[in-house]
């Protein structure tokens, strides 16, 4: 039986750079869960939104999602971050996958598709740079609101 319990960004991310296919570790999170059975089979981080229009206040993103492929652990870990940002006070919830992933996960868990963004690289106007290790091909962008 898969069963959500907490975890540290430091567990979270360790994760994510043994077992995700395109991206890197997070800078940071408000919250990171991990979906066990006899052991470990997935985490979820999630955070302030990386889209500057998003008021980090109402919105909680799921900026990574990493599985072993445990079926169904997809779904039960962005069900259970829609139900802990919705405890916490959040409007909504909402992730961004690769243009060429399903969503089948994300519909499972009660999640609706958006749009797709048109991709590529951006960069601030002033400062760093932004990464280029991470893909810049379209994304889906889904979301759950909250009553």
């Amino acid at each position: 039986m898969l069963t959500i319990r907490p975890c540290s960004l430091k567990f979270a991310n360790e994760y994510v750079s043994k077992l995700h296919r395109h991206h890197k570790r997070s800078q940071g999170h408000k919250f990171s869960i991990k979906v066990v059975d006899s052991d470990v089979c997935g985490v979820a981080i999630c955070g302030r939104p990386v889209a500057r229009g998003c008021n980090p206040e109402e919105i909680l993103e799921v900026v990574r999602l990493c599985t072993d492929g445990t079926k169904n652990a997809c779904s039960i870990l962005y069900a259970a971050s829609a139900r802990i940002a919705k405890e916490m006070g959040y409007k909504s919830i909402q992730s961004y996958i690769l243009d060429s992933e399903s969503g089948v996960s994300l519909e499972a868990a009660g999640w609706s598709y958006r749009y797709t963004t048109r991709g590529g690289q951006w960069n601030h106007t002033k400062g760093k740079p932004r990464r280029t290790d991470q893909p810049t091909c379209p994304k889906k962008l889904y979301s759950k609101e909250f009553k």
